[in-house]
């Protein structure tokens, strides 16, 4: 199945299709490569992560239906305040990954409020490979599957991570991660031990 076969939602598939397009024949693009005006449909659920020394991943942008999701402006703060404890070890791996490999990935996580019903999204991370006038970083978007009436009115809790899946044709080993029971899938040996969450079977 191709890697835009995987992807569902339009937010994601249209990002993913851009960042294809921008990339050329290299591994992935760089942040002069974006041009925003390209893509004004997707800004709302996207977002770019920087790459810090101490790895809380700060958001360096964020927008505005994923502030409306808490109530509150995210730009500055940690992607991974975005997900549930027992998750950020996972995910801040999958985050290494990209940059290390230069490897997109694809997922899906909940957003609940009590008393609410629950929201899936599709989670998309893209690779951003450094200049010498730019680090590297992600761009990436978390798009909801559909809008509740008590999105952007009630602050929802952290997220919960579904799955993740890597958007690429190379083989990958797999095994377990004892700590979790949870399948992982780690690309061949990087810079960095990684691992990636698959939970239930299905993006």
């Amino acid at each position: 199945m191709r890697a835009e076969e995987t992807i569902q939602q339009t937010i994601t598939a249209d990002l993913y299709a851009y960042w294809r397009q921008i990339k050329g024949a290299h591994v992935a693009p760089t942040r002069a490569d974006i041009n925003p005006g390209d893509i004004p449909h997707i800004l709302a659920d996207a977002f770019m992560i920087d790459l810090d020394p101490v790895e809380e991943f700060p958001l360096r942008l964020c927008g505005a239906r994923l502030d409306a999701l808490w109530l509150k402006r995210q730009k500055g703060n940690s992607f991974l305040d975005f997900w549930r404890p027992d998750v950020r070890r996972n995910i801040a791996a999958t985050l290494l990954t990209v940059v290390d490999a230069m490897t997109p990935f694809a997922g899906a996580a909940k957003a609940q409020a009590p008393g609410y019903p629950d929201i899936e999204m599709e989670l998309l991370l893209l690779p951003l490979r450094r200049t010498n006038a730019s680090p590297a970083r992600i761009l990436g978007a978390l798009a909801p599957n559909y809008q509740p009436g008590w999105f952007g009115q009630v602050r929802a809790e952290p997220l919960d991570l579904l799955s993740m899946r890597v958007l690429a044709a190379e083989p990958f080993r797999v095994d377990v991660y004892k700590d979790s029971g949870l399948q992982c899938v780690a690309p061949p040996p990087a810079s960095r031990p990684t691992f990636v969450v698959h939970q239930g079977g299905k993006m």
